[in-house]
């Protein structure tokens, strides 16, 4: 499912941005899509926490071959063994049961997560081993598809930002900051096509 607002947010950022003109037309036709399904989104962007976007996908192509199905109630019933197999260090591994065991405890509740803020949900996510800001972040992008996140901690936002903002220069998170200030309220679409720039594999989780 692609965001409703896409569209208009491409117009925005392109009218207001050089940059982000440039890449949007470049990649006509795309656009960041929703799989669909909280669980799956969260558990792949364990996967691919501190790995590059193929070394994920890899992964995790394996864990679909290994595993008959990607379910809370399956990931919680798999040994941590039958996990590393499929390429998962042995705190993915754990992390991935731990993120089962919320889901299948109901302490994570989808019908919750429309009606409150970023801000919250990110402090809700971060309560489940191995999910820190940035994986809440890649939630609120590619499952909520919350229109304004700024994932700072992100290192593919920030070769992207260093490589066309600051002529390759390192960037800070204040440098960030105030170089994304006129994409809001479209900080998640400028992202995307920094990312998109970057790979010729879409980053999806």
């Amino acid at each position: 499912m692609i965001p409703a607002y896409w569209q208009q947010a491409c117009q925005e950022l392109s009218a207001c941005d050089p940059v982000m003109r440039q890449l949007i037309a470049q990649f006509p036709g795309a656009a960041l899509e929703s799989r669909g399904c909280a669980f799956t989104t969260l558990a792949r962007s364990i996967v691919g926490q501190q790995i590059s976007v193929k070394a994920a996908e890899s992964v995790w192509q394996k864990v679909i071959a290994t595993l008959p199905g990607i379910t809370p109630v399956m990931i919680a019933g798999v040994s941590e063994e039958q996990l590393r197999t499929c390429g998962l260090s042995a705190r993915k591994a754990v992390y991935l049961q731990d993120l089962a065991r919320h889901f299948t405890e109901g302490n994570l509740s989808e019908t919750a997560w429309t009606e409150i803020d970023d801000e919250a949900i990110i402090g809700r996510l971060i309560k489940v081993k191995g999910i820190g800001r940035w994986t809440a972040e890649m939630f609120l992008i590619f499952h909520l598809q919350r229109p304004d996140v700024l994932p700072l901690d992100d290192i593919g936002l920030q070769r992207a930002i260093s490589q066309h903002y600051v002529d390759k220069q390192a960037v800070g998170k204040a440098i960030m900051i105030e170089l994304a200030k006129p994409w809001q309220p479209w900080r998640s679409v400028a992202t995307w096509y920094l990312w998109r720039s970057l790979d010729p594999l879409p980053v999806a989780y």
